[in-house]
């Protein structure tokens, strides 16, 4: 982690979590949204743990971190609501499965269940710890071969084989779009899961409270949010662009 941060800075992240906020206020007010329905998950990863207070400090809550030793650290520094902290640290990146022991140790969220072979870890390591893991599964909307997550296809099949696993809370879809320099390019893929999750919800009853949503980054969260996204994961538009 290479990034430093200054006292001087501290009203820079301040401006800018409220410029991010404002934006994101104001894409909901373009599609008739109330604001209180969508988080904001500041993504912190190669950030130092001084940036993560200065976000606390400034109301962030929410914090996100792609990689299991970055998360690790964070949390420890900052417990998680599972350790009787205030903020929801949530492990948005792609998870190996020999690193599942230390992500139920850190994460309170999980948003990148992609296998059943992932799943049948997790279950395991939440039931050792005697927890119910909220989770998102994640799906491969933009067709990318280097991007992970299940086909759309896939899906349906995979929300039956979940059904087996009472220590994993599937509480709704996560993706990543693909890069675009113009963000209404990517306004179909943000469709595509929000209509996997309709589906979802119509086919199975016990999902109707399967309700979330996270997609959307520094570069499309305001198409994201018109589309349906109830959490955005910001990074470089909340701290900077990354060393």
């Amino acid at each position: 982690m290479h990034n430093t941060v200054s006292r001087d800075s501290t009203s820079t992240i301040q401006q800018r979590i409220a410029g991010v906020l404002r934006r994101m206020e104001q894409a909901c007010q373009r599609v008739g949204r109330d604001a209180s329905e969508v988080e904001l998950v500041a993504v912190t990863k190669t950030y130092p743990i001084e940036v993560v207070r200065e976000a606390f400090d400034a109301g962030i809550r929410h914090f996100g971190e792609n990689r299991v030793q970055e998360l690790k650290l964070k949390s420890q520094a900052l417990p998680g609501v599972q350790h009787g902290g205030e903020v929801f640290w949530h492990m948005i990146g792609h998870v190996q499965r020999n690193k599942a022991k230390d992500v139920l140790e850190c994460a309170d969220f999980v948003h990148a269940l992609d296998s059943q072979r992932l799943a049948e870890v997790m279950d395991r390591r939440a039931g050792d710890k005697g927890r119910v893991l909220p989770c998102l599964v994640q799906v491969n909307v933009s067709n990318e071969y280097s991007k992970f997550g299940l086909e759309p296809a896939d899906v349906p099949e995979f929300l039956v084989l979940l059904k087996q696993y009472a220590n994993l809370e599937v509480r709704g879809f996560m993706t990543l779009a693909a890069p675009a320099a113009d963000p209404e390019d990517v306004r179909p893929q943000f469709k595509l899961l929000r209509s996997i999750m309709h589906d979802a919800q119509q086919a199975h009853p016990q999902m109707k409270t399967v309700d979330v949503l996270s997609m959307g980054m520094s570069g499309d969260f305001e198409v994201a949010i018109e589309e349906g996204a109830t959490h955005v994961r910001v990074g470089s538009a909340l701290f900077g662009a990354r060393s």
